[in-house]
């Protein structure tokens, strides 16, 4: 269960925002603490989002930082949310890794999202089976019990991409993600016909980088970009040995939308894409 004290993904990176916002504005931790009649604790503390923060004092801060970006201040002050506000992905708080919550919070608010894998069919477009089969493969091997809860997690996830408000998605995957057989035939068979289901929906463009490309800019990158309010609230999630990796500052996140721009260059349009995925079903 969340609490007030929970450092989620959201306070962490308001946190720091307030702080790229003072560095940028040329004021040390002992100026701040001044404009805002405090000490250098209280700074420290919101910085390390050990302090909560009302849209009101976001406001207030942003104000004595001279900050000349509205936008970026709007988007900021609409961060907090109320202190025992909870959310679906909080019922896995204490029984799943915390980079699995976070996934969902990044995802849950972003306003559009993009991603590319070259091995796995996209975890937002996942078959219950197909996700069994992946974490089935875990070193060190995972229970039962941590499995069903992964893949009932992943499963929960996919509603960003369902209903009145579903997010516009972009997944970028090669053909090689296609044409593994992850859980066998029959599980790969009926992963590529929910894919191809998927990809009619109206917010969701399904891109496949095919073999015939060769080598391309991005090859065994597993990303995904999720799209703030404002370009600055961006974030880049990494899969890694170790967990989830989250990249949100401000050169990495230009880096990481040129290597998609890029990547979404060397796949097929659309329609063709659409086109080689019901080819490889039909092979199977």
């Amino acid at each position: 269960m969340a609490t007030r004290n929970t450092l989620t993904v959201r306070k962490r990176r308001l946190a720091t925002e307030m702080r790229r916002m003072r560095e940028q504005a040329g004021i040390s931790i002992q100026e701040a603490a001044w404009l805002l009649g405090s000490d250098r604790t209280l700074i420290s503390n919101i910085e390390a989002g050990r302090t909560g923060l009302s849209e009101e004092r976001v406001r207030q801060i942003a104000s004595f930082y001279q900050c000349p970006e509205p936008a970026l201040v709007d988007a900021l002050a609409a961060l907090p949310e109320p202190r025992h506000a909870r959310h679906w992905w909080d019922e896995y708080r204490g029984k799943l890794p915390d980079g699995y919550l976070d996934v969902s919070e990044v995802e849950h608010h972003a306003t559009r999202i993009r991603t590319a894998q070259t091995i796995h069919v996209p975890g937002l477009l996942q078959t219950e089976d197909y996700a069994r089969a992946i974490f089935d493969l875990a070193v060190p091997a995972l229970s039962r019990l941590e499995v069903e809860l992964r893949i009932a997690h992943r499963i929960a996830r996919q509603s960003v991409l369902t209903g009145g408000d579903a997010t516009p998605y972009v997944g970028i995957v090669h053909e090689a993600a296609l044409r593994m057989q992850f859980g066998g035939k029959d599980v790969a068979r009926a992963q590529l016909a929910y894919l191809a289901e998927a990809a009619t929906r109206d917010n969701i463009a399904l891109r496949v980088i095919p073999f015939s490309v060769g080598g391309f800019v991005g090859a065994g990158q597993s990303v995904l970009y999720a799209e703030g309010p404002v370009p600055q609230l961006d974030t880049v999630q990494l899969d890694t040995s170790f967990g989830a990796h989250f990249v949100d500052a401000p050169t990495p996140l230009t880096n990481y939308r040129s290597l998609l721009d890029m990547m979404e260059q060397s796949a097929l349009p659309t329609e063709e894409s659409h086109q080689l995925l019901r080819s490889i079903a039909l092979e199977l």
